[in-house]
């Protein structure tokens, strides 16, 4: 089998592989650039596992023209820039001693021993430059099937890094076939470790949970989380029943994967403090979550919030407030986020100054707003 994508035609990723290959080394893509490919999905970036060291990388990309950044040496890897495009090239490595995410790892020339420090059989595929699929741990057949499936021993696999037991389920959301389920040896070593995940950062579990989101059906991938306890683990006091409707709700409304509006359906201790989210995400989803307890009509969303927010709050609502859905107030929200209130500061001075003058023009807007914008300045005067 061979690999085809525009992405491995491009001048820029050739050169990177004439560096490595010209001087008698493999260069192999491999991990998600090979998996999504294969899946006719998006590639976003580039690895390349080499079994030239990380020095002879440097020098090789510098007698090329291209510029070798050491972005992570320690493991082995090197961003190569070429066309303004980074390729991370990683030496081929295998494991002396794990402790936990620490481990201890010595350079291989053997892609077998690489593929084996890897989370799951579907990220253990690589690809030589000419696009040959090589499969040193049988990862195609999982990834045919849409299975998720650790590598070897799945508790061995959790216990080297605990934030395997989040991407388990964000890679079911994103590439499992839901109808199959979960596999039970990985679902079986995720309820052995789930204690482990109380030694993982705030800001890694964040990302991870904002990533398995961002799929576009995470229902199901959540769902099984909470049979497990993960959920619990990561967000205590969290209820995933409004999320399976919420998905819904959006493919109605035609909105695309919004990971806030998820993180609200979901509900529990999701803060700063528990996820270590970004000030915009707070926002967004402080706001959420305060409108979605609110009374304020579809068209007074649309105003003071514009059209994404007031949809995301309305289909919030109908989620979990379990009421009516009606498509049609799209076309409202976006009528009101157009509309201009025509009473200005000047026009209520110097009748009005000071907090007066704030508090005058609120009541005089919210009559506005409530009047389906149809009063005019005159009226409202």
């Amino acid at each position: 089998m061979k690999l085809c994508g525009d992405w491995m035609e491009r001048p820029a990723t050739r050169a990177v592989c004439r560096m490595i290959e010209d001087a008698g080394y493999q260069a192999l893509f491999v991990g998600g650039c090979v998996r999504n490919t294969l899946l006719e999905k998006p590639v976003m970036d580039i690895d390349i596992a080499t079994d030239a060291h990380p020095e002879t990388v440097i020098r090789l990309a510098n007698a090329a023209g291209l510029k070798p950044v050491p972005t992570g040496l320690d493991h082995g890897t090197v961003t190569v820039v070429s066309g303004h495009i980074p390729h991370e090239v990683t030496t081929f490595r295998e494991d002396v001693e794990t402790f936990g995410r620490h481990a201890v790892v010595a350079y291989s020339d053997d892609v077998a021993h690489d593929a084996r420090r890897r989370d799951f059989t579907m990220n253990a595929l690589y690809a030589h430059c000419d696009g040959t699929l090589v499969d040193p741990l049988g990862g195609l057949a999982d990834l045919q099937a849409r299975r998720v499936c650790f590598i070897d021993d799945p508790n061995q696999r959790i216990r080297e890094d605990y934030l395997r037991i989040l991407r388990f389920f964000r890679f079911h959301a994103w590439y499992g076939e839901p109808e199959m389920g979960l596999d039970a040896d990985g679902l079986a070593a995720v309820s052995e470790n789930i204690d482990g995940l109380a030694d993982l950062s705030r800001e890694r579990i964040g990302a991870e949970i904002v990533k398995l989101l961002t799929a576009v059906d995470p229902a199901p991938a959540v769902a099984a989380m909470r049979a497990c306890g993960v959920l619990t683990a990561v967000l205590p006091g969290s209820d995933d029943r409004g999320l399976a409707p919420l998905v819904h709700l959006e493919q109605i409304a035609g909105l695309e994967p919004e990971p806030m509006r998820r993180l609200a359906a979901l509900g529990g201790d999701m803060g700063a403090a528990r996820l270590r989210l970004s000030k915009a995400q707070i926002r967004r989803l402080d706001l959420l979550l305060a409108e979605v307890a609110s009374t304020k009509s579809p068209s007074e969303l649309g105003y003071r919030h514009g059209v994404d927010l007031g949809m995301d709050i309305l289909v919030l609502r109908s989620a979990l407030l379990e009421v009516p859905f009606d498509p049609a107030m799209h076309e409202i929200v976006t009528r009101a986020s157009r509309a201009s209130f025509p009473v200005t500061p000047h026009d209520l001075m110097p009748t009005y100054t000071g907090p007066a003058l704030g508090r005058r023009l609120s009541d005089l807007e919210q009559r506005w707003i409530d009047s389906g914008f149809s009063l005019g300045r005159e009226d409202l005067l």
